[in-house]
C-alpha cells in the first residue's frame, strides 16, 4: 500500500454531539486513532476561586484498556496514576485554557474529558483538536441559556503531530511512523496562527533549527483544514442521528 504524502493529513472527521448527556461532546477520527471528547459544566469553582467572578477550565486525559494493541491495566487497579495521562491531561488543560476567558462563564468549572477508544498515534493533539469542539459546543450551551458571553472563546485550538523519519519530515505521524522517528513533534496553534505549546523531542540525534522551521511549516500549512472541521462541526445542530463533519 502506497504511503501518503510527507505534507498529508490522514483522514480527519469530526463527529458533534456524539452522546447525549454532556453539555458538549465530539467523536474525533484521525486516520486509525479515535477519540471521545465530551465537556461538562458544574456550577461552582475550585475554592480558591470561590467569590473571584470567574471560572476554570481543567482537562482528564485516558485511554481504553484495548485502544492498543495489548491490554493496558486500568488507572484504578495502579498501585498510582499514569504519568503519561497526568501529562498529557495538563497539556489539553493549558492548550484551551490559553483561548478562553474564564470571566466570560462566571463561577463554573468546564471538565473536558478526552478517552481515547483506539490508538495509532497523534492521540494527544487529537484530544486537543477534538476537544477543542466539545468545548465550543459547551460555550454555546451555556450562551444559549444566557449563562456566558459571546466573547468567551478568543480563537480556536488545533494540535498536529510532526516527526523526521529517515530523513524525511513528516506531517501527522501514525504509529508505524512515530516508533521510527528520529525527531517527534507535537505543536499546538491557534486559529490565528499563534504558537501555545511546541514539544519537539530528538529520539535518536539533534536535530537543526532548519529542520524545526520545516516542521513547523508543515504544522502551520495544515492549521487552515484543521479549524475549517472544528467550525463546521461546532456550527453542525443536534439531530435525531449524530452527523460526521470531514475534513
Amino acid at each position: 500500500m502506497p504511503r501518503r504524502p510527507h505534507d498529508e493529513l490522514r483522514p480527519l472527521a469530526i463527529t458533534p454531539h456524539y452522546l447525549l448527556h454532556p453539555e458538549g461532546s465530539a467523536l474525533i477520527e484521525w486516520g486509525d486513532t479515535k477519540v471521545i471528547c465530551t465537556a461538562s459544566i458544574d456550577d461552582k469553582v475550585p475554592p480558591w476561586l470561590n467569590g473571584k467572578g470567574r471560572g476554570w477550565l481543567t482537562a482528564e486525559y485516558d485511554m481504553l484498556p484495548r485502544a492498543t494493541t495489548t491490554r493496558n491495566q486500568r488507572d484504578s487497579q495502579r498501585a498510582k496514576p499514569n504519568g503519561r495521562s497526568q501529562e498529557i491531561s495538563r497539556l489539553i488543560g493549558r492548550a484551551l485554557r490559553a483561548v478562553v476567558d474564564t470571566t466570560g462563564f462566571g463561577e463554573r468549572t468546564i471538565t473536558i474529558d478526552c478517552d481515547v477508544i483506539q490508538a495509532d498515534g497523534g492521540t494527544r493533539t487529537a484530544s486537543i483538536t477534538g476537544g477543542y469542539v466539545a468545548l465550543g459546543l459547551a460555550v454555546r450551551h451555556l450562551i444559549d441559556q444566557e449563562q456566558a458571553r459571546k466573547s468567551t472563546l478568543k480563537d480556536h485550538v488545533a494540535a498536529v503531530s510532526l516527526g523526521i523519519v529517515e530523513g524525511q519530515s513528516y506531517l501527522d505521524l501514525d504509529y508505524s511512523l512515530d516508533s521510527r522517528a528520529q525527531v517527534d513533534m507535537n505543536v499546538v496553534m491557534t486559529g490565528s496562527g499563534r504558537l501555545i505549546e511546541v514539544q519537539g523531542t530528538a529520539e535518536q540525534a539533534p536535530f537543526s533549527r532548519d529542520e524545526l522551521g520545516a516542521l513547523l511549516d508543515l504544522a502551520f500549512a495544515a492549521l487552515p483544514r484543521l479549524i475549517a472541521v472544528q467550525k463546521r462541526a461546532i456550527d453542525t445542530p443536534r439531530g435525531p442521528a449524530p452527523i460526521v463533519v470531514r475534513a
